[in-house]
């Protein structure tokens, strides 16, 4: 037994366990098997309502249905549970699917009236197909090589993503391309970061990023792009949807999160953990906060050092999730872009102890943080993204070194 453990350690240490081949052979299988799934899923379906009595695409019906709203000039509607409800009700011909609600800010009905132009069918088919495609799109411009395409589609988050037809996609593909773009083309990484606002609970860390690493006209970029998203959707629709979502907050606050609306299992953050574990809303905070702080410390470090660009991509991705009370496990697709940055950097000057085997759990994780929270009240999913925090600041601390006895070298030739 004692070599077991022995030996195991030694490949998890190695990562000679995860070859390309095997890399390539597992994802292939994963991939196959969740396609054959998701069209028994809707195969199975009555128009568009599975067995289960949710609509396919379940949390797509909310986007819809406000998009229908907004269409019949009562965008504000879509703030009020019962009003939304109604709505996503009236979708499915008045059939009683379960209420999910939407909490964007009032610019993002653009996106929720576009889907909504056309039938529930075709318009979840071009929100994934279309999101995916700038996910996939955006991973092969970060890590360019042949298998990036099988594992970025086999990523596990892609399918949860897929069965809630939520905005992970989106999410991935704006804050990857702001990163991969930022060193040369500032203006458009700052536009980028900016129709980030539409999930504005990942936006605690990038602001302190641009600037201790002093990216003025990002800065400048993103700030403008906002401020534009907030003049057009007011200009289309009227400052009531601004009161109508401000006021829906606190229902977003209390049901959603402190309450666990959402189900414990499915937040991914140390709030929802440390909830599940029986303890008060103060105390989540508490932590929620305190490893918010830890986080804004190491960015602050890396993003003011010399060390490779790649790291502080993938720290500060992978902080963004952490540091927010209310991330889900769909919204784990953003790990693709930490572990690519971190991969890319990898190739370039070879892997440390555990890292392979810390970026394959870092990758497995969203297909069974869920369940395993679920039953055992372990989070996974935050404890893979923290290992992999963790060791991504070990490796910029490392390439430090590099850097500084490489500059030694220079010096003295």
């Amino acid at each position: 037994m004692a070599d077991f453990w022995r030996s195991l350690i030694a490949a998890l240490r190695t990562g000679d366990w995860l070859t390309a081949e095997r890399a390539r052979a597992y994802c292939a299988i994963l991939l196959t098997a969740c396609v054959l799934g998701f069209g028994a899923w809707i195969a199975m379906s009555d128009r568009m309502i599975d067995r289960n009595g949710k609509p396919i695409g379940t949390d797509f019906s909310d986007p819809y249905a406000a998009g229908q709203l907004a269409w019949a000039g009562r965008a504000a509607d879509a703030y009020e549970p019962a009003l939304q409800h109604a709505a996503e009700k009236a979708v499915f011909d008045g059939r009683d699917v379960p209420f999910y609600g939407w909490h964007y800010p009032p610019f993002f009905f653009a996106i929720a009236a576009a889907v909504a132009a056309v039938p529930y069918a075709w318009g979840l088919f071009f929100w994934l197909g279309l999101s995916l495609a700038a996910y996939v799109a955006v991973l092969r411009a970060i890590l360019p090589r042949k298998e990036t395409l099988l594992i970025a589609l086999a990523f596990p988050a892609v399918f949860v993503n897929v069965g809630h037809g939520q905005n992970g996609f989106l999410t991935a593909a704006l804050l990857g391309s702001a990163l991969q773009l930022m060193d040369r083309r500032p203006w458009l990484s700052g536009v980028l970061i900016g129709m980030l606002a539409y999930k504005p609970q990942f936006g605690v860390l990038i602001p302190l990023a641009l600037l201790v690493s002093q990216r003025w006209i990002t800065i400048a970029a993103a700030a403008a792009t906002v401020a534009a998203l907030v003049i057009a959707a007011t200009a289309a629709l009227g400052m009531k949807v601004w009161h109508a979502f401000f006021a829906s907050t606190a229902f977003t606050q209390s049901v959603v999160l402190e309450q666990g609306g959402t189900g414990w299992e499915k937040i991914q953050s140390i709030f929802s953990a440390v909830r599940s574990w029986g303890f008060g809303i103060e105390t989540a905070y508490a932590a929620q906060i305190s490893l918010a702080l830890v986080l804004a410390a190491g960015i602050i470090w890396l993003w003011r050092s010399e060390a490779a660009f790649e790291l502080k991509a993938s720290a500060l991705a992978t902080a963004s999730l952490l540091a927010t009370p209310y991330m889900l496990d769909y919204d784990m697709v953003v790990l693709a872009v930490s572990i690519a940055f971190f991969t890319r950097h990898g190739f370039a000057r070879g892997f440390q102890p555990f890292e392979i085997s810390i970026l394959a759990f870092a990758w497995i994780a969203p297909l069974i943080s869920r369940s395993i929270a679920n039953m055992t009240f372990i989070p996974l999913g935050l404890i893979a993204m923290l290992m992999l925090y963790a060791i991504t600041l070990r490796r910029a601390a490392s390439d430090l070194g590099y850097v500084r006895r490489a500059a030694r070298k220079f010096a003295q030739a």
